[in-house]
């Protein structure tokens, strides 16, 4: 069988017409890592034409790497992408030979496009940034200098920013814009259900307890409730995969339903809990006595961080997003158990409903708990469950 290869792209122009530059990532499908990247400043070009620019180098590193593979291209670009599938015209003369040289690279019955939304493009978007800046430097981007693999977890952008770039794009081209609204059936979404671990000897005290201390196991009733969840996941019948998040309070909750269920626990590092740093074991009586003020700036900006160099929620927030998009795209379509903790699931929560830092002080979640967010194609999301405990009872 062919390899398969993921294409991601994207391009922009500050101006557009105006500063342009492209970049463009080809990453291997299982594990998401990026096998080789591309970008460069164009001068002044079109926000397509840097798209376009951006599709054609992310084809020839796939073909660089595998000239026989298979390739699926993800753009955020609805323009590029209907065109390249065929079902717009090519109506600019500036496209055409761009969109031309794109088929050329590898035969068309081993080419699919896809759109995904900005924020599954993160990648492309860096490096196509950083070929911006280099050129406003007065230079090309160098590989050596890249960040862009590290840096993507800008916050998504809003429903009605996509729909505005949508009108540009086609704005652009001539094309009339979806309208806005109900649109056609987007496929089954990615459902994540969102599990909090089973209690552990600091549950019932209520101390802080994240990723900077003593990593306690689950107690004994604590045991309990993941063994209930478990029967009651299984009744269920819809979990296809369980991912976990490293600590071992999760581990064994996780362990407990993927047994129940014949699954295996994979472990994502991004789903673990805040460090709470010198708060660590302690309840929220002793951090105001002895860190009255770090408390109070904590509470009052998601940026503060715990006394001693902890985690601010702002950290988490971009760690969460990161390890959300990695998983959605690994598990599009399909039910997926994410056994983790209160920050991080009152995050993704919050991400969801595009709430405010603010948002996670007005959100109760009970240990064992079942949560849940569905996650759609067009980059919307809508939380279904918040903090079910009726399978405890």
């Amino acid at each position: 069988m062919a390899r398969t290869l993921i294409v991601e792209a994207d391009g922009g122009s500050r101006g557009n017409p105006g500063p342009a530059g492209y970049g463009a990532v080809v990453l291997d499908p299982e594990t998401g890592e990026a096998l080789a990247e591309a970008a460069e400043f164009l001068g002044t070009a079109t926000n397509n034409v840097a798209e376009y620019k951006g599709l054609v180098a992310g084809l020839r590193a796939a073909h660089a790497l595998d000239p026989e593979a298979d390739i699926r291209v993800r753009m955020d670009s609805k323009l590029v992408v209907e065109q390249m599938s065929g079902r717009w015209k090519i109506k600019h003369p500036d496209m055409k030979p761009l969109a031309a040289e794109a088929r050329s690279v590898f035969p068309a019955d081993r080419v699919s496009y896809e759109w995904i939304p900005r924020a599954q493009n993160k990648h492309a978007d860096r490096l196509a940034n950083e070929a911006m800046d280099a050129g406003k430097s007065g230079k090309q981007w160098e590989p050596r200098d890249s960040r862009a693999a590290l840096d993507t977890a800008a916050p998504a952008r809003s429903a009605a920013a996509r729909a505005a770039d949508a009108s540009a794009e086609a704005a652009d081209e001539g094309a009339e814009a979806p309208s806005a609204g109900w649109g056609p059936d987007l496929g089954p979404p990615a459902t994540f259900v969102l599990l909090r671990h089973g209690e552990t000897a600091l549950t019932p005290e209520k101390r802080f307890s994240g990723s900077g201390g003593t990593d306690p196991e689950l107690s004994a009733a604590g045991r309990r409730q993941a063994e209930a969840t478990a029967a009651a996941l299984a009744a269920r019948g819809t979990i296809q995969a369980v991912v976990s998040s490293p600590l071992r309070r999760c581990r064994e909750t996780a362990e407990a339903v993927a047994a129940r269920l014949g699954l295996e626990v994979r472990i994502e590092e991004g789903l673990r809990e805040t460090d709470f740093g010198a708060w660590e074991g302690l309840t929220f009586a002793e951090v105001r006595e002895r860190y009255p003020e770090d408390l109070d700036a904590w509470l009052a900006s998601a940026k503060a961080e715990p006394t001693g160099g902890g985690e601010s929620f702002a950290a988490v927030a971009r760690r969460v997003a990161v390890a959300r998009d990695k998983l959605l795209a690994r598990y599009a379509g399909r039910t997926v158990l994410l056994v983790t903790h209160v920050t991080p699931v009152k995050t993704l929560v919050r991400l969801a409903l595009g709430a405010p830092p603010e948002a996670l002080f007005r959100m109760e979640l009970s240990a064992a708990s079942l949560s849940a967010v569905a996650y759609y194609s067009d980059g919307n999301a809508s939380v279904r469950l918040l903090n079910e405990t009726a399978h405890l009872r």
